[in-house]
């Protein structure tokens, strides 16, 4: 085990997360679609807040053990933000669709929310990226 991001698991998700946004990036650039702004919203392949939680999930996992109390309550930390970024942000970003209409206007971001795939890649991007600084 790395005893140094075992010490400090606070700098695991931080990482996954850079992987996560960088990736998007890179997804953006493949689609000619790339812009900084659109690499750090919300939305998109993957999803960075996946990663993020999975990442911690995973650490915490793999310094105390998956039957630790800090392992399920991350592990359901996670889950609800993974639920989150697929569901509730999916109809806000609708309701900001329905008020741009109404308007006339785009001033609201219509795209805040992930597809079960992009949170399932930001997820395993995290899980990998803790196995990895863990060195497991």
């Amino acid at each position: 085990m790395n005893y140094f991001f075992a010490q400090h698991l606070i700098l695991i998700p931080f990482v996954a997360y850079i992987v996560a946004t960088l990736l998007k990036g890179f997804f953006l650039w493949q689609k000619s679609r790339f812009n900084l702004q659109a690499m750090l919203s919300t939305g998109g392949m993957p999803s960075g807040h996946s990663a993020l939680v999975a990442s911690l999930a995973t650490g915490i996992g793999i310094k105390y053990g998956p039957l630790h109390d800090l392992f399920v309550l991350a592990l359901v930390f996670a889950a609800i933000v993974i639920y989150d970024a697929m569901n509730i942000r999916y109809q806000s970003g609708l309701h900001a669709h329905a008020l741009n209409t109404i308007k006339g206007e785009k001033k609201l971001n219509e795209s805040l929310w992930h597809l079960p795939s992009e949170t399932l890649v930001g997820s395993m991007i995290g899980v990998f990226v803790a196995a990895a600084l863990m060195q497991i």
